[in-house]
Formats: structure tokens, C-alpha cells, sequence
């Protein structure tokens, strides 16, 4: 149910001028029926000036004699055309003041490994600005240099499940456009936990044919051809030759 604009002055408001119920006056407010006790008390709200709901077009005064006469009725707020669909609408995701200089981060990391979101969705997503992630994308942003890209969730800016539905929804887009997209692409549009259960895929190809033919030294024959090499102490003990006989003679 809506609630009515300055709870706690309302509140104030229906204890100092009515009979009504605490609990009448608590749920009409969204406050806790002790509340509402305490600021008949003066425990609570003490200092609030009272926020008249009929001067402010929130309640009638047919409805206040109804709620006096009756404590089982539940107040109604007043119904305003111009305040229609004022709840469904949402702005800007709230970033804490702690996390605002990870955003280029997670922007970063948005564009490379996700290109196929929008510049709407990355910003609703993390709560940052259009011309933000413009002057990322096209690395003309102030610090790009010194900017590692980094997960949102990680970071705690987004959920995991919002993060797959918009990745969901953007590649339904692309594909009503009929725009192809490579394997390395649809991998990432599958969810956390499909991901997770997939097997991981090898990182050396094993199926090239001949390669196992090939050493770090160099081919199977340049192998073979090492093999035959004997050690490094045969080059030292020569056998003995002519050589040595035509020395003595000399001597002699």
C-alpha cells in the first residue's frame, strides 16, 4: 500500500489531533505500532512539527470520522492522479561512496568481456553515466591507463543474476537482429551455473596431426643424430698414433 509523503510527522500529526488507534495511525504510516506509542509519550519524534495529511491532499476528513468511529478501519490514502506510476519509477542505481572510484573498473570489464551490452545496461547495471563509459570504451578516459579491469560483482556493484539477465537479454537482442556471434561469445551468454558445470576445455591442442613428431630441441632426427654423439670425455683420450712413435725417434 502507498505511504503517505513525511511519515513521522503525519504520525505526529494524527496523535495530537485525533482518537484514532496507535495501530491505525501505524499501519496508515508504515511505522511500528510502539512508535506511534512513543510519540504519544514523547519518547519519540519529540521536536517533529505535525504534518497536516488533509491540508496536503494525502487524507479527507470523511476518512479520518470513519477510521475515529471504527478502529478496525484501515485508513486509505487519498487518491492522487498526478502521483500515478511514481513508484515503478527508479533512478540511477545507488552507488556507496566507497565503491564510486571502482566503477571505471568494472565499466572496463563490461566492455571487454561483455561488448554485447549496451551503454544502458552497463549503467544500470553498476550505476554509472553514459559519457563514462563512452570515454572507456574509446579509451579516452582521464586515468585508462592506470585502469584494470575487474569483475562488478566481484565488487560488490551488481548481482551475479542481474549481471547473466542483462548479458540474457542482450544476446536475445543480437540474435533477433540477426547478428552471428562466435563460440567464444555464446560461452559467455550462458549462466553462472551452467558455466560452472561445463568441462574445462584443454589448453594445448592434441589432435594436430604430427605434432608429437616435434621436440623443444628440434625434429625426431635431430634427435637421433644427438644420440649418436659420444661423451665429452672420448674428444680427451685419443688413441695413441703415429704421432707419438715419430717423437721418440726424434729423441733417439
Amino acid at each position: 500500500m502507498a505511504k503517505p509523503i513525511m511519515a513521522k510527522a503525519t504520525a505526529v500529526w494524527l496523535v495530537d489531533n485525533t482518537t484514532m488507534t496507535f495501530k491505525q495511525i501505524a499501519d496508515f504510516v508504515g511505522m511500528h505500532e510502539l512508535e506511534v506509542q512513543g510519540i504519544a509519550d514523547g519518547d519519540v519524534a519529540a521536536g517533529v512539527k505535525g504534518f497536516d495529511p488533509i491540508a496536503n491532499n494525502q487524507l479527507t476528513q470523511e476518512e479520518i470520522d470513519a477510521a475515529v468511529k471504527d478502529p478496525l478501519h484501515k485508513l486509505q490514502l487519498k487518491f492522487n492522479a498526478a502521483a500515478q506510476g511514481e513508484e515503478k519509477r527508479r533512478g540511477p542505481r545507488y552507488t556507496p561512496l566507497s565503491k564510486r572510484q571502482d566503477r571505471p573498473a568494472s565499466i572496463l570489464w563490461l566492455v571487454k568481456f561483455h561488448p554485447e551490452l549496451t551503454d544502458a545496461q552497463i549503467s544500470k547495471l553498476i550505476g554509472t553515466t553514459k559519457p563514462t563509459i563512452q570515454a572507456i570504451r574509446e579509451r579516452t578516459h582521464w586515468n585508462i591507463s592506470n585502469i584494470q579491469p575487474i569483475d562488478p560483482v566481484a565488487l560488490g556493484l551488481c548481482k551475479q543474476s542481474e549481471l547473466d539477465a542483462a548479458v540474457q537479454k542482450a544476446a536475445a537482442k543480437k540474435a533477433a537482429a540477426g547478428e552471428l556471434m562466435t563460440d567464444d561469445e555464446r560461452r559467455k551468454l550462458v549462466s553462472t551455473e551452467q558455466s560452472l558445470g561445463m568441462d574445462t576445455e584443454p589448453k594445448i591442442p592434441t589432435a594436430i596431426e604430427g605434432l608429437e613428431t616435434f621436440t623443444l630441441g628440434g625434429t625426431e632426427d635431430d634427435t637421433k643424430e644427438e644420440e649418436k654423439i659420444v661423451d665429452a670425455d672420448s674428444f680427451f683420450n685419443l688413441p695413441k698414433g703415429g704421432g707419438e712413435e715419430e717423437d721418440d725417434e726424434d729423441e733417439i
